[in-house]
């Protein structure tokens, strides 16, 4: 085997799969950025969830919401449901690990607020039955998935958006992922802030 092409191999995949992820997301990831901006000045918040590296994207989204993306502005109100190893633990223990964001988005979410659930098979039954009672809680869904988008596409309203990467890799997915929550950050701080170029 030649370690060398096979780690060449990554960068023109990923390559190929964020030129497709362009072509056909680019329109939604806009309206997503609308999406959130307008409910953000509107003061409701955004909470995230999702599972293994979707919780690590679900956190890092937030912190540059509360803290800053590139420029320096006021804290933007986001909230990540699987930082509360608490509220993990005693909901899993309690009701089963399907509830714990079910659970946190009945609680916590209001009318208005945005739910950004992050799936890369788009089938985690815990993110699904999240997205249940944020549309109980009337509220619009931001989903981030790929591979064909699963079972989150039967649930989502016409109101809600999809951002669905179309590659069957979770790799390339989870990376794919982190680009559109960083561009979902680059576009409320130019809404916000105004374009510095």
């Amino acid at each position: 085997m030649d370690m060398t092409s096979r780690m060449t191999s990554h960068f023109d995949d990923a390559v190929d799969a964020f030129r497709s992820s362009a072509r056909e997301l680019a329109p939604a990831l806009a309206a997503a950025v609308d999406l959130l901006f307008g409910a953000l000045t509107n003061n409701a918040r955004i909470l995230a969830c999702g599972n293994g590296g979707s919780a690590a994207d679900a956190q890092h989204f937030v912190a540059e919401l509360v803290g800053r993306f590139e420029r320096d502005r006021l804290p933007l109100a986001g909230i990540a449901l699987n930082t509360d190893t608490s509220i993990m633990t005693a909901v899993g223990n309690d009701y089963g690990f399907n509830s714990v964001f079910e659970r946190q988005v009945a609680a916590l979410g209001q009318p208005g607020d945005i739910l950004v659930a992050i799936t890369t098979s788009g089938n985690s039954p815990n993110v699904l039955r999240a997205v249940e009672a944020a549309h109980e809680r009337d509220m619009q869904i931001i989903a981030l998935t790929g591979k064909g988008g699963g079972q989150i596409g039967t649930l989502l309203y016409e109101t809600d958006i999809h951002l669905c990467v179309p590659h069957d890799r979770t790799m390339r997915i989870q990376e794919i992922h982190i680009l559109l929550l960083h561009a979902l950050c680059d576009g409320i701080d130019a809404l916000l802030l105004g374009d510095p170029l």
